[in-house]
């Protein structure tokens, strides 16, 4: 029977950064991840394979499709007869895809990370080391690190088939459906939705909460909502559905909105209601692994299961799932495990959703803050004001800075706007060290930069922005 140092349950995110850091901390480390992409073995997970990269290379691709449609004129250039081709649109997006699961099976072979194709299953423990089934091989470890990620959530009254999809299917679309349903108004939901709209798609979202983007900055979620309306996708908020019926034609959607029923035709419907944990085939009842209400794996601080020698990280623990999230996870554990200090912050991790305009987050809202009984200030700057702004055509949204008005200590950044998913980071670092409002108004940023922005909204949380 082979035996490893540690072995990692799950390739996505979580699990195959926590094989790499472990590999590269000196343990003979190895990781059995089950996921398949058209017929083979494809490591990387949900996000590599039908999560992240494949929505933001389809997301790119069709906004440079309605830039061209309706801003290029703007800039003195003219184009005619645009037309798409959907299957070679759909075609890159499976390339950038093979490239980056390609790349994480290189890195396994670079760090000397043994890799099984297959479910990984907890069998029992033996002296001071657990035998885990390994697609059918049984092997040892002395430390399981259980990292299987998550799935998307069902509606019972639709389940998954047919005309009705998950994020999955809504990426592989074979034609641009002419009416479009959305259940759930979350990021898969925004994205997804802003893909199909842009190449040709009527996108109708249907929301069961009451407002829109409830767990972002109200500014922000107002202004994101106005723009998101002004490109034509239409919102229904605390809707609640009672029927949902398919037929070779379509779906047909019945739902309450304001006390009154309501009827919609789709010839597509996407189910973006959140995720669940996805620990079926692990043999948790088996062993005894404590999972929680929801079907998480329970652990502490330090990523430790209620069993010796088992840990786990990712979607599959709850939180906030995102890859980058889980990636850090990977990280600590691995570190962990090796005697060292491994630590995620989870008050500043960074929240993005790729949509045009793009809306980006780290820490506290003002209301969260102020929920807290902290005394706050608060800086907005408008793109509007923005040189490089203005340049790209792009001057919607603003950066809204939240502070301590006592000690200024940075407590929350939040943004609409162009490219904000990269200029979040420099937020999060300072964050990281403590930093103040006052600290991110003085770091000279470069001009003209987008990012000046971020630096005249922490000027503003002192009343003295300098460009408005």
């Amino acid at each position: 029977m082979d035996s490893f140092d540690v072995l990692v349950i799950g390739g996505g995110p979580a699990g195959y950064v926590a094989a790499i850091r472990a590999a590269q901390l000196g343990f003979k480390t190895a990781c059995v991840d089950a996921f398949e992409r058209n017929g083979k073995p494809s490591l990387g997970g949900t996000c590599l394979n039908v999560g992240c990269i494949p929505s933001k290379a389809l997301l790119d691709s069709s906004e440079k499709y309605e830039v061209m449609q309706h801003d290029f004129a703007e800039h003195g250039i003219n184009v005619q007869g645009a037309s798409i081709d959907l299957g070679k649109m759909l075609g890159r997006k499976a390339a950038v895809v093979d490239k980056l699961t390609g790349g994480v099976a290189y890195l396994f072979k670079k760090n000397k990370v043994t890799s099984f194709h297959g479910l990984g299953r907890l069998v029992r423990r033996e002296g001071d080391a657990w035998v885990v089934d390994a697609a059918g091989t049984e092997v040892q470890a002395k430390h399981v690190i259980v990292a299987t990620g998550s799935s998307p959530r069902a509606l019972p009254l639709a389940p998954f088939g047919g005309h009705v999809v998950e994020n999955g299917g809504a990426l592989a679309f074979e034609q641009v459906p002419g009416q479009l349903g959305v259940i759930g108004a979350g990021v898969i939901g925004l994205e997804l939705g802003s893909v199909w709209r842009r190449l040709g798609a009527q996108v109708t979202v249907l929301e069961a909460l009451p407002g829109f983007l409830m767990a972002a900055d109200d500014a922000v979620a107002r202004e994101a909502q106005k723009q998101f309306q002004k490109q034509g996708l239409a919102f229904h908020f605390g809707v609640q559905i009672s029927k949902v019926e398919q037929d070779e034609g379509g779906v047909t959607v019945t739902y309450t909105e304001k006390e009154q029923e309501v009827t919609a035709r789709f010839d597509k419907l996407i189910v973006s209601i959140g995720r669940v944990p996805h620990t079926a085939g692990l043999g948790a009842e088996a062993v005894g692994l404590a999972l929680d209400e929801r079907g998480f794996v329970k652990v502490d601080h330090h990523y430790r299961t209620n069993l010796e020698g088992i840990y786990a990280i990712g979607d599959v623990i709850g939180g906030a799932m995102l890859a980058h999230k889980a990636e850090e996870e990977g990280v600590a554990l691995a570190e962990m495990l090796a005697g060292q200090a491994g630590h995620v912050n989870y008050d500043v991790i960074p929240w993005v959703i790729y949509t045009s305009p793009e809306i980006a987050w780290a820490g506290l809202t003002e209301k969260q803050a102020k929920d807290k009984g902290l005394q706050v200030k608060t800086g907005q700057f408008p793109f509007s004001a923005n040189g490089r702004a203005l340049g790209h055509g792009d001057p919607r949204g603003f950066v809204k800075v939240v502070a301590d008005a006592a000690t200024d200590k940075l407590l929350g950044v939040h943004m609409v706007g162009p490219n904000v998913s990269e200029l979040i980071g420099e937020v999060v670092a300072i964050m990281e060290f403590g930093g103040s409002s006052e600290d991110l108004a003085r770091t000279v940023h470069a001009h003209p930069t987008l990012s000046e922005v971020v630096k005249e909204a922490a000027l503003a949380a002192d009343k003295r922005a300098l460009h408005m």
